[in-house]
C-alpha cells in the first residue's frame, strides 16, 4: 500500500472530504497503526472550528482511534511493542516529558500535550502514526469499535470516578446520561457506588435503571439539589453534560466535603457562590481525560464488567454524517468510523 485514505477538513468549519495521501513512516519511538475504528467526540469540534490556537488545516481529526500496529519506528520494540499489537490512541496522544507537570509525573496536564487531530493527524483515517507513550493495549474481549470510545469518553468518566473522594456504597450522582454519562452510570454502578442518574424528563428513568442506576432524578420535576439531599446527599457528582447551570444546580445536593467533578466541556461560567462551597467545605474540580495507562485500566475494567459504549458505526466515507450526528445530539450515543 503506497497510499491511504483520510477524512480531512480543508478549512475551519468545512465539510469532510476523503483524500489519499502517501503512507507515513513512523519515526523513532513511534508506531504506525492500521486504524480499525475511530470514535467521533464532541471535543473534535474544538479543532474543526479552529477553536484552539494554531490548528493546522487541512485537518484530520480523531482522538478515539483503535487498531493494530503495522510498522515500528526505531526503538519502539525496545519499549515492548510489536507489529500486530492491538492498541488505542486517545486524547492523551503523548507528552513532552520535559515540562514541569511531566517532570512531576502528571503527564495528562502536560504543557505540550500531543492531542491527536491537533498535534498530529488523527484517527479519521486508515492509518495513524503515534508516539509509543500514547499507546494502550486493547483487551481481547473488546472490539476496535468498543475500544475507540474508551480512549477518551470512557477513560474520562472512569478516571473521574476512581480519582474522586467516593468510596463503595457512597451516593454518587451522574449529571447527564448522554455520550459520557451513559458510560459513567455503568462504571459507577460497577464500582459499587449507590448510583443516581440525573437527566431531563421522566421518560429517561427506565433507561437509567437499565444502565444500572439505583435512583433517577428528573431535573425538570424540581430542584435537583433537593432531590439529592432527600437521598442523603451525594458524596460526588460527576457532571458530564456540558451545561453550566445544570452542573451548578447540583452543588447544594452534595454532602459536607462533597465534590463536584466536572468533565462536561463548555465555555460558559458556572453560577456557584463562594458560600455554597465554604460553609460545607465542598470542592469543585475539573478532571482531564487520562494517560495511556489510565486508558488501559479503563478498558480492562470495562472488559471485566461487560461495559460497552452504545455506538453507531459508519464507514469513513460518511464522516460528515457521523460528525453531524454527534454534534447535533442525534447520535445514540457515540459515533464510530471504520475504514471499510
Amino acid at each position: 500500500m503506497n497510499t491511504y485514505r483520510v477524512a480531512q477538513v480543508p478549512a475551519p468549519n468545512g465539510s469532510f472530504e476523503i483524500v489519499e495521501r502517501e503512507v507515513p513512516r513512523p519515526g523513532p519511538r513511534h508506531v504506525r497503526i492500521a486504524v480499525e475504528a475511530c470514535g467521533v467526540c464532541h471535543s473534535d469540534a474544538m479543532f474543526v472550528s479552529a477553536g484552539m490556537p494554531g490548528v493546522p488545516f487541512p485537518l484530520v481529526p480523531g482522538h478515539e482511534a483503535a487498531g493494530r500496529i503495522d510498522e515500528l519506528g526505531d526503538g519502539a520494540d525496545e519499549m515492548g511493542w510489536q507489529v500486530g499489537d492491538r492498541v488505542t490512541v486517545g486524547w492523551f496522544g503523548g507528552s513532552c516529558l520535559h515540562c514541569v507537570p511531566c517532570r512531576r509525573g502528571d503527564f495528562i496536564v502536560c504543557d505540550n500535550l500531543k492531542i491527536p487531530g491537533y498535534a498530529y493527524d488523527g484517527g479519521f483515517a486508515e492509518a495513524i502514526v503515534a508516539p509509543v507513550d500514547a499507546l494502550a493495549r486493547i483487551p481481547d474481549a473488546l472490539s476496535a469499535a468498543d475500544a475507540g470510545p474508551m480512549a477518551c469518553a470512557g477513560v474520562t468518566v472512569y478516571n473521574g470516578l476512581r480519582r474522586s473522594g467516593a468510596r463503595p456504597d457512597d451516593l454518587v450522582a451522574i449529571q447527564g446520561i448522554g455520550g459520557l454519562g451513559h458510560l459513567a452510570v455503568r462504571f459507577a454502578a460497577a464500582m459499587g457506588y449507590e448510583t443516581v442518574a440525573i437527566a431531563r424528563g421522566a421518560d429517561k428513568a427506565d433507561f437509567a435503571k437499565e444502565l444500572g442506576a439505583h435512583h433517577y432524578v428528573d431535573s425538570t420535576a424540581g430542584p435537583v439539589a433537593e432531590a439529592l439531599q432527600a437521598l442523603g446527599g451525594a458524596k460526588v457528582v460527576l457532571a458530564t453534560a456540558g451545561n453550566s447551570e445544570a452542573m451548578a444546580s447540583t452543588v447544594d445536593g452534595l454532602t459536607p466535603r462533597g465534590e463536584l467533578v466536572v468533565v462536561g466541556a463548555t465555555p460558559d461560567p458556572m453560577p456557584i457562590s463562594p458560600l455554597q462551597l465554604i460553609l460545607k467545605g465542598r470542592l469543585v474540580r475539573g478532571h482531564p481525560s487520562g494517560t495511556a495507562q489510565d486508558v488501559q485500566d479503563t478498558m480492562t475494567f470495562a472488559a471485566r464488567h461487560g461495559i460497552r459504549s452504545m455506538t453507531e458505526v459508519l464507514p469513513l466515507d460518511e464522516a460528515n454524517t457521523a460528525y453531524r450526528k454527534m454534534m447535533d445530539g442525534s447520535a445514540r450515543f457515540r459515533m464510530v468510523l471504520t475504514p471499510s
